[in-house]
Formats: structure tokens, sequence, C-alpha cells
């Protein structure tokens, strides 16, 4: 046989309910076969005592650079969207992605936020991490309800950005508070027309009325009912914050209804963002949340701030700054590790990262070619080992949840997620005759997520063997650094 031959490992496939010993055949970026002794081929892979799954998909990644990538896929991830947050313009940022090459494959949504910014302060500039923090400095796409002409603006550029193949639309609606109902509404009716899913981080995260992230998740399910768009809750866990309990009642209900509402959530306790966000700055922020100024920390040298003062001080010169923010204490709270499985054994949920771009110690984002990574590199644990981590302890070490449905919630979930508006999507998440080889070979026994918020840049153990469209990225545990064997997700281009 021509091709690559995976034998004689574990095979794990959540599509077909697979879990046994066989072989996995690739040949030209495909399973051509899974099953028993399908006999030798050009190259063989040797997976006695490993696992092989389906790659890993991250729905939530924002990193889209090299480097990051890279982390990724020690993670077991082969294909890393950014979908809460997207970019603006679509097109151009699929053009700049195939010209400097990637390692994983890569796509994206269509940006709310800078569709807001566009439309409600005039600056055009492309969606980054930077110029998200410099247009916090003009709060009217913040704080001020849209105009009628400047919905229609807002919608013009979503809707130009679906038409350049954008997954779906993500709305960062906790970092534009002031975002009035009926725009939302003309948003998810967009959507719902295109028959994509949005992305959404709810509109409050606080603990108590009003403005809560129980309101929060009333208006999210209230959308998905009134306009039949498919509404999709990014990290569950950080967005319900110590509600999480009263929030899943909410969910559950909705779901069980029959509305289209999916949920992810990140097996950490700990959140990040800019320090920018429109959240920091309330000045009930101690009250609301229910941690102090000290929960936020800065990630490049990790300060915490001391008081309201300081941060607003530290916002206003530094607003692309990435910060930590420590919400749920899993180490020291019974209830707070609590609350966290519930977001994170969401039944039907997946596994997302949230993984952050990696800066330097000078604050840039870092998007060089080294590896490993920059010694001052940093950003937070769950870039470097969030499906490590979820495989290592929810699974092996706590025994939550089977291997199977443990891959399902890596793989297969976040596939059949995208599976109906991203045709793309539909040959991902699964190892079965025809399906994309993106395929992960894994110790279970000596999988490890290494990153720590003390140690951030350390990149997981045990993933011996990583293959991206049917070319091996991770051999025996090394890395090729010539290899981009990524490839765009993205839905059709209008007029193409």
């Amino acid at each position: 046989m021509s091709g690559l031959v995976i034998s004689g490992g574990r095979v794990v496939d959540p599509a077909s309910g697979m879990d046994a010993v066989g072989d996995v055949a690739v040949v030209d970026g495909k399973a051509a076969a899974v099953g028993a002794s399908l006999g030798s081929a050009e190259r063989t892979i040797d997976a006695t005592g490993l696992v092989v799954a389906p790659g890993f998909i991250d729905l939530h990644a924002h990193g889209q650079s090299l480097p990051a990538d890279r982390m990724q896929a020690f993670d077991g991830v082969t294909t890393t969207l950014d979908l809460e947050a997207g970019v603006l313009p679509v097109g151009s940022w699929y053009e700049r992605q195939a010209r400097k090459g990637r390692v994983l494959n890569y796509g994206a949504a269509t940006n709310w936020a800078f569709a807001r910014i566009g439309a409600m302060t005039g600056s055009n500039a492309e969606s980054s991490l930077e110029a998200f923090g410099n247009a916090m400095r003009d709060r009217r796409w913040m704080d001020n309800v849209a105009s009628d002409a400047e919905v229609a603006g807002i919608l013009e550029r979503l809707s130009r950005g679906l038409n350049e193949g954008g997954i779906g639309i993500g709305i960062l609606n906790a970092y534009a508070p002031g975002a009035g109902v009926q725009e939302l509404t003309a948003v998810c009716q967009l959507a719902a027309a295109q028959d994509v899913p949005t992305f959404t981080h709810v509109a409050y995260m606080s603990r108590i009325d009003p403005e809560s992230a129980a309101e929060a998740y009333i208006r999210l399910i209230g959308y998905a009912g009134a306009t039949g768009a498919h509404m999709h809750i990014c990290h569950f866990n950080s967005s319900s914050k110590t509600d999480v309990e009263r929030c899943r009642v909410l969910i559950a209900k909705a779901q069980a209804q029959g509305l289209p509402i999916t949920v992810e959530a990140y097996p950490y306790g700990t959140g990040s963002t800019v320090l920018a966000a429109a959240f920091f700055s309330d000045p009930e922020f101690v009250e609301r949340n229910g941690t102090g100024y000290d929960s936020v920390q800065r990630v490049t040298d990790g300060h915490r701030f001391s008081d309201r003062e300081e941060l607003l001080k530290a916002q206003a010169e530094e607003p692309s700054s990435l910060v930590l923010w420590h919400i749920l204490d899993t180490e020291n709270n019974a209830h707070h590790r609590d609350l966290l499985d519930m977001s994170v054994l969401y039944p039907g949920g997946a596994i997302a990262s949230d993984a952050m771009p990696w800066t330097t110690s000078d604050g840039k984002t870092y998007t060089g070619d080294a590896w490993p990574l920059p010694d001052d590199a940093t950003s937070h644990p769950r870039s470097a080992g969030c499906f490590t981590k979820f495989i290592c302890e929810w699974v092996r070490e706590r025994k939550t949840v089977s291997l199977l449905e443990g891959v399902r919630k890596c793989a297969l979930i976040p596939a059949e997620i995208l599976s109906q508006s991203t045709p793309a999507m539909r040959a991902k998440g699964r190892l079965a005759k025809d399906a994309d080889a993106d395929i992960v070979v894994f110790d279970y026994e000596k999988l490890s997520d290494r990153a720590t918020f003390t140690a951030m840049n350390r990149p997981s153990e045990g993933v011996r063997h990583l293959i991206v469209s049917g070319q091996p990225l991770i051999t025996d545990g090394v890395l090729d650094v010539a290899v981009r064997p990524g490839r765009p997700v993205r839905r059709p281009v209008v007029g193409s």
C-alpha cells in the first residue's frame, strides 16, 4: 500500500464507537481504511501501546500564528479556529495565513466587535490584539446603543465577512455591553438567514442582578428562540463565574426544548483577556464578581493589581496588555472544583482552550519562528495544555468520563457544532474511510500538561505523532519545523 499506515494502536473513534486495537491507513491526505491488519505501506508508524485518535479541534483559539500552532500541536490539536472573536476583514486574513503558511488547519468567524468599531468610530484597522486594545480608548463602540445607520454598517461588514468565507459570527458582547437588543437581534437574524452559528461571549458575568450572568443567558436563549440562530456559548465556565449551577439549569432547559444552543468550556479556573476589558473598570467590580483587584494579574511580569485606581491607570497606559483573571480557586475550594466540573463535563459540550497569543516581556505579540519559544514568551497555560489537561485529569486520573467520551468532547463534538454550516468540518473529528487525515497518536499513561502559571511556555508531553492533512508534523515526539501542512477551514466564498 502507498502512503502511511499507523499500525497496532488503540484506535479511538467516537463517531463509530470504536475503541479497539487496529490500523489506520492514510493516502493523499485522507483516511483510506480503518481496521485490522491493513498491511505495509511506504511509511509505517508503530503505534503499539499508544492511542490513535482524530486530532483535537479547538473552536476557540486566539493565537492564530506559527508559534501558537506549534504549542497546540503538542496539545494534540490539528485544527485551530478563532470563532469567539473572529477576524475582520475575513478575506485578507485567509490570504495572509496562506502566504505565511500554517502548521495546523485554521479558520475564523467574522468579528462583530470590529464591525462595531468600524461602523461607530470610523476606525477600519484590521483586527488584532493590539488594535483591539487601542480601540478601547474610544468607548463609543463599547458603551453606546448603535443608531439605525450604524446597525446597517455593522450588518454590512458582517455580511461581507460571511461572503468571504467566515465560519460564523463572533460576538464579544461582554466587551461592548452597551449594544442594544435590537442590534443583536438583527445580527442573529443575519446568522440564521446565512445558516451560520454565532459564537458569543455573553454580555454580563456578574453573580448578582442586574446585569448578571443569568440575565445574559436568558438573553442568549431569547435570541435563539426569537431568531432561530444557532447560539454557541463560549467558555461556559468563565462566563458563568461562581454562578455556573444556576446558568447550567437555564441552558439545559432551553436545549431540552429544542433551541439551537451549544456549549464549550476549558479546564481551568483562571481566565485571560486584555487589560482594557470593560468589565474590569466597573465601579462595582468587587461586589459584582466576588473577587478583589488582586485577582487580576498582568501576564508579562506577574504583577497583581492592588486597587481600582491602579488598574484604571494601567488600562489607559497599556490597554492591549494581557492579564490573567483568577476566578475559581480550584486548588483550595471544593465547591469551586464542582463548579468547574459542571461546565467542563456539561453533556454534549465541547472542550475549547480560549488559547491566547504569545507575548514577550516587552508586551508585544510573538509571531516568530523560534522553536522552542523564547524564554520570555508568556500566555496562559491553556494555550499549551488545555486538551492534555482534560484528558489527564478528567479522563485518566478521575475517570469522570471514558476515553471514548473524552475524545468525543475534544474532536467530534466540535466538528459537529460546525458541520451544518461549514462543509469542510464534516470530514474532521473522526477516524473513518474518507475522513481527513488529521490524527493524534499519544501515550495515554505519559500524557501530561506541563504549562503552569509560573512556566507558561512548556509544551505538553505524550503526543508521540501528529498528522495534519496527511502529513507528519510530530514524529516520535519531535516537531518538524520545516513543514507547513495546515489548510484553511472556510465556508464557500460567495461569487467564487
